[in-house]
């Protein structure tokens, strides 16, 4: 391919994403883009804020496609700065969790799965992907993959206070400490502006993407590109009946129980006393919350199959 023909790639780069992962996969997607006659320029975040400073350049610039290599958290940073523009995201996967590239059928796990993946910026077909927009008292953001409002952000909430243990033993004495100390909500719900209700649970979510967690499909039948929301609601249950209804949760198959709600819908407005809200993995706010979906704002290039 001539030089004059290349086309213009701006990697964005968070080297520290999935334990170091990050480095790893950037080199692989740079080495096979380069292969492919592609002019790339590698730019890296140590920082959420720079991150979006540097996607906010990377897109004044007009490249053919902005080529981001991280986690699932990494493109939440920058996702406000990418909302409604033209120039296609390309996601590289480097996380712990991928739920959101797992919902686009990209590749993920290795360098050359990261190559692969780095390839849909030149091979792909361009395609319009929701988004979520989330509104607390605390801020507003946008988010890709699943707000969690019950036991799952409590468990959260509860990884990060722990100074110890290090790794995924820490998440799991945060589940044990939450289990013990579980208690329903009284959550109150309106789905696109209709009555308030009141519906007591131990857990609530929001998708725009079926999974999260690293593939836990909370949210089983959510599909990115319907414009709408999934809601799945599990009612007050005991501890013991909980850890029965964990297998079902890890198979998506807990829809079909009598103690859970679902609904499909464009917005919806949720409180309740002692409430924490968790997307894509981050804290957002407390005690009432938003959440809307917002159709098409973001442009990727996806798998031929992904239109």
């Amino acid at each position: 391919m001539a030089d004059q023909a290349a086309p213009r790639l701006i990697m964005l780069v968070n080297p520290t994403s999935g334990k170091g992962r990050g480095g790893a996969a950037a080199r692989a997607a740079e080495t096979r883009l380069r292969e492919l006659g592609a002019d790339v320029s590698v730019r890296s975040g140590s920082s959420a804020e720079e991150s979006r400073r540097l996607a906010a350049e990377a897109l004044a610039e007009g490249p053919a496609a902005l080529v981001v290599v991280g986690g699932d958290g990494t493109l939440t940073a920058v996702l406000d700065e990418l909302v409604h523009s033209s120039v296609p995201v390309v996601m590289v996967p480097a996380g712990t969790g991928n739920d959101f590239v797992r919902a686009l059928g990209i590749p993920y796990g290795s360098p050359a799965a990261a190559a692969q993946a780095a390839e849909l910026a030149l091979r792909g077909t361009p395609a319009r992907i929701d988004v979520a927009k989330v509104h607390c008292p605390e801020r507003s953001t946008h988010v890709l993959t699943v707000a969690a409002l019950g036991f799952d952000a409590r468990v959260s909430e509860r990884t990060n206070q722990l100074r110890w243990p290090r790794g995924a033993a820490r998440y799991y004495l945060a589940l044990v400490i939450e289990l013990l100390r579980l208690q329903s909500l009284r959550f109150t719900v309106s789905i696109d502006g209709g009555p308030a209700i009141q519906r007591p649970g131990i857990l609530l979510a929001v998708g725009n993407t079926r999974s999260y967690g690293g593939g836990m499909p909370i949210c089983p039948d959510a599909d990115p590109q319907d414009g709408k929301l999934d809601l799945s609601h599990v009612a007050a249950i005991g501890r013991l009946r909980l850890l029965r209804f964990f297998p079902m949760l890890l198979a998506g198959t807990h829809t079909k129980r009598p103690e859970v709600f679902t609904a499909r819908c464009e917005r919806v407005e949720i409180s309740a006393p002692g409430l924490i809200v968790y997307a894509d993995g981050e804290r957002i706010g407390t005690e009432t919350v938003l959440v809307e979906a917002v159709p098409g704002a973001l442009a990727v290039m996806a798998a031929r199959e992904q239109q």
